[in-house]
């Protein structure tokens, strides 16, 4: 009974003082005892929205790097501030020229979304063209993000002007042998980028898988062929701020973009109008199911910059934390938008809060639109749970996370978390524990 006394009020806020023991019918799983978490450290927190008590607690109040978990809190700023439509660019038309100012949408030019509005605008352009970075005042790499991974897909550079995803995609594909008994029929290989970037590339020693490297410092490229017929593979590179990406828009969309530099003469003044680029709904979707960490960097961003004019992250945090997440249980350290950083830290009923907070204020149409359910996107070996589960996985080394909602047997909704920390297991061995935890609720709540 300690647990439903204590939540007495409509929040789930600061009315919760610490954690409690699993208050349970049977039949439910206690994660915790499971020797699968034998000396690694885990918080649950499951909660009824309609009741506002929790139906089980362990450890809730505790700190845990949540990984991807914390794409959640950049969603839920993201559905809060950026509207209905995404702000694609911003342009001041002045008499002999118009001045962009860049929104750090990361939908430009982005293989995913054949339409590009502020690409056909920009191309239309018929006047000299500047454009004015001054908002961008961060890194283009996290707080926290580990070094050596500069060179992988998923660790893409956030910028203030975002193309092409801010990656390079290479190509290998391999040309067939139409006469096997002819030795002077040989197979040639073509390696080719899109984009194509200005710098130097180098061939490595082949091996059995295509792979392409960058140099931490610089947009130089050593690839390595593979035995594939058809490969590819995605490559961040280095954005300089705007300047890749004027350069590339000069290539792709053949208009001279001049960057305004802190000295520059160019001067204007006046009330900005806007482009929007697509709805944001179409960016959130892919950001939580395939947990694009780029989309959701500049997703943070974009939401800091709605409140404060500013694309900083953490500008961003200040200000997403004191507008939006007033009565939050724990404070948390927000150090980025996707759950790359180690520096991140929020407990399981931080998660909580957001999605109860997400389910009010949003439709349920909105949001098992936007969470991937089982058998779609991250949570595809969840099959058996296709509309009864709707979540963020993440997983860094060592740490596995599960925050959302399921959908009971009886129909009720309820908001879990479920936080795992300091782990040696193989991941299907946590995951199918966390699977099984859930069908327990889902059965008997």
């Amino acid at each position: 009974m300690a647990a439903a006394v204590m939540i007495t009020s409509c929040s789930t806020g600061k009315s919760v003082s610490k954690s409690a023991k699993p208050i349970t019918k049977s039949g439910i799983i206690h994660l915790e005892d499971d020797s699968v978490f034998l000396n690694s450290h885990i918080g649950i927190s499951v909660f009824d929205p309609i009741t506002r008590e929790f139906i089980y607690r362990h450890q809730d109040d505790k700190y845990f790097v949540p990984a991807s978990n914390t794409k959640i809190f950049s969603c839920y700023a993201g559905m809060k501030l950026l509207g209905k439509n995404l702000p694609g660019m911003f342009y001041v038309d002045m008499d002999t020229a118009i001045v962009l100012v860049p929104t750090g949408d990361p939908t430009f030019l982005h293989k995913d979304y054949p339409d590009q509005p502020v690409a056909d605008f920009i191309r239309m352009l018929d006047k000299k063209t500047y454009m004015d970075p001054a908002p961008w005042n961060d890194n283009a790499l996290g707080r926290g993000w580990s070094w050596d991974d500069y060179s992988a897909y998923y660790m893409a550079e956030r910028s203030p002007f975002p193309i092409y995803g801010n990656v390079v995609r290479w190509y290998q594909v391999k040309s067939k042998k139409e006469n096997p008994t002819t030795p002077a029929d040989t197979v040639d290989t073509f390696i080719y980028s899109d984009p194509e970037l200005d710098g130097p590339v180098d061939f490595g020693k082949p091996g059995f898988g295509f792979r392409v490297e960058r140099k931490p410092a610089a947009n130089a490229f050593t690839i390595y062929e593979g035995r594939e017929r058809n490969a590819d593979t995605d490559v961040p590179f280095i954005t300089n701020g705007i300047k890749t990406a004027v350069a590339l828009v000069q290539d792709s969309l053949h208009k001279v973009i001049i960057p305004i530099e802190a000295d520059s003469k160019v001067q204007y003044k006046g009330v900005p109008e806007v482009i929007y680029s697509r709805p944001v709904d179409s960016m959130l979707k892919p950001m939580m199911h395939r947990s694009d960490n780029f989309f959701a960097e500049q997703t943070l961003l974009m939401a800091g910059q709605a409140l404060n004019g500013k694309l900083s992250t953490p500008s961003a945090v200040e200000s997403i934390t004191s507008n939006l997440l007033g009565g939050i249980p724990d404070k948390p350290a927000w150090a980025d938008g996707s759950g790359l950083s180690r520096f991140n830290l929020f407990t399981p009923r931080d998660f909580i809060w957001v999605l109860d907070k997400m389910k009010n204020e949003f439709s349920w149409e909105r949001i098992t639109h936007i969470f991937a359910t089982g058998g779609e996107g991250t949570l595809r070996t969840y099959v058996a749970d296709s509309g009864r589960l709707y979540a963020k996985t993440g997983t860094l080394t060592g740490v596995m996370a599960l925050s959302g909602f399921v959908v009971t047997k009886r129909n009720k909704v309820l908001v879990f978390s479920i936080l795992v920390n300091n782990h040696k297991q193989p991941t299907v061995n946590i995951r199918n524990r966390m699977s099984d935890f859930l069908h327990s609720i889902i059965d008997n709540y």
